[in-house]
């Protein structure tokens, strides 16, 4: 299966239209999509506008690709599990952010092992059925919690006198 997820903010019309258009393509795979309060309904997907955590969490373990914006909270979330993760990042250009931090993001984590960036919507359905037929080795998963020395001082700062 393919989980596809717009995050919690806003609304991501095109990344949408393109992973319903490779749903469509692709009878034979399965594809859930959490849509946001976008204007576009896939037709060929099934979908749901926001998820509860926990749903997002079981939809994230049992897909074989994680399909996304470039939200740093995907990123994470995919990383923690070691799940592959194909992602679209949004443009201001187009209305879809009011920055271009995503693609700012998308440079910070470019070279992270388990992890494809798309340039546009062709390059996205592309990289789909590319991942799907020859998946990214994940890696390591990304623990969960900041190594101890990382708490170690900010527990030393926190205490320190002012």
């Amino acid at each position: 299966m393919i989980f596809a997820s717009v995050g919690s903010m806003l609304p991501f019309d095109r990344f949408v239209r393109a992973v319903d258009e490779w749903a469509a393509a692709n009878p034979g795979v399965p594809v859930f999509l959490q849509i946001g309060d976008g204007t576009y309904r896939p037709r060929h997907a099934e979908s749901a506008r926001i998820l509860t955590h926990q749903d997002y969490i079981a939809r994230l373990a049992q897909c074989r690709l994680f399909v996304a914006h470039a939200g740093i909270g995907s990123i994470v979330q995919a990383l923690e599990i070691g799940k592959q993760i194909l992602m679209l990042p949004r443009l201001a250009r187009l209305g879809e952010h009011t920055t271009d931090h995503q693609l700012h993001t998308i440079e910070r984590f470019r070279d992270t092992p388990g992890l494809r960036v798309a340039g546009d919507t062709d390059a996205l359905k592309a990289e789909m059925s590319t991942l799907l037929a020859a998946p990214l080795s994940g890696g390591a998963a990304l623990p969960p919690y900041a190594p101890p020395e990382m708490i170690a001082k900010i527990r030393d700062y926190l205490r320190a006198p002012r």
